[in-house]
């Protein structure tokens, strides 16, 4: 178990969960709990990679997926930081709603019908 300062990773071997994934998971977290406030800078791949024993590719992997997430941004020389998790999550729900309305649009599905309908998907998700 090694940790960072300021960034705190534990990978655990044994876990059988991959370290990619539990890298990726733990700052998730730790972003969505304020533990990283937006904006915080994270250690360099490199940097992060030395300091857990991991291989450079690994870290890399899972800086990939929190960026596809937008849990985090990449800019260039001035690092990897934090991203603002509810404007990210606002703009990628935006873009899906306009896609699902001109959507709407074209097969011919009035207002009222498509807000129903996303009214019970929404629904059928938070049951589930």
């Amino acid at each position: 178990m090694r940790e960072n300062r300021g960034v705190t990773v534990r990978i655990h071997i044994q876990d059988g969960t991959p370290p990619y994934e539990q890298v990726r998971a733990q700052i998730a977290e730790q972003a969505r709990s304020g533990e990283l406030p937006v904006g915080y800078r994270l250690p360099t791949v490199r940097g992060l990679a030395e300091t857990l024993g991991l291989a450079a590719n690994t870290v890399a992997k899972a800086y990939r997926a929190l960026e596809a997430d937008g849990v985090i941004e990449t800019r260039g020389r001035n690092g990897t930081v934090i991203a603002a998790a509810g404007s990210a999550a606002e703009r990628e729900v935006a873009a899906a709603a306009q896609v699902f309305a001109e959507r709407a649009r074209r097969l011919g599905v009035g207002e009222e019908a498509a807000v129903a309908a996303v009214r019970d998907a929404l629904r059928a998700v938070h049951r589930a």
